[in-house]
């Protein structure tokens, strides 16, 4: 694959305009224009939370409906199976972060002030 150099040149001044806006805005450069953090449309770490939470709470719904839909003799195999293993992917990761966040809880809480 031969890249010309106009495209390097070009490539290389993008790059560094998108790390002038950062200084500038004072974002970090891979959020420069604000998609990352979720800054610009004035999400706080609760609404995220909640977010992802009823995110979680719809996909084993969706899954219990089609596991239901299956047992009846109704609906496709595929999608069944798919969003079982969705469901259960959503489960893992949420155990974790879960883990995760008591994890830090206990650290901050042994922390000698």
């Amino acid at each position: 694959m031969i890249i010309s150099s106009t495209a390097n040149n070009s490539t290389a001044a993008a790059a560094y305009a998108k790390t002038q806006s950062s200084l500038e805005t004072g974002l970090p450069a891979d959020d420069a224009d604000g998609l990352v953090s979720g800054a610009s449309n004035g999400q706080n770490f609760g609404d995220v939370l909640e977010t992802a939470i009823e995110g979680a709470v719809s996909s084993n719904k969706e899954a219990e409906l089609k596991a239901a839909s299956g047992l009846t003799g109704h609906g496709n195999l595929t999608d069944i199976v798919t969003s079982v293993s969705q469901a259960q992917m959503v489960l893992q990761t949420a155990s974790v972060v879960r883990d995760k966040v008591i994890q830090s809880y206990q650290d901050i809480m042994r922390m000698t002030i």
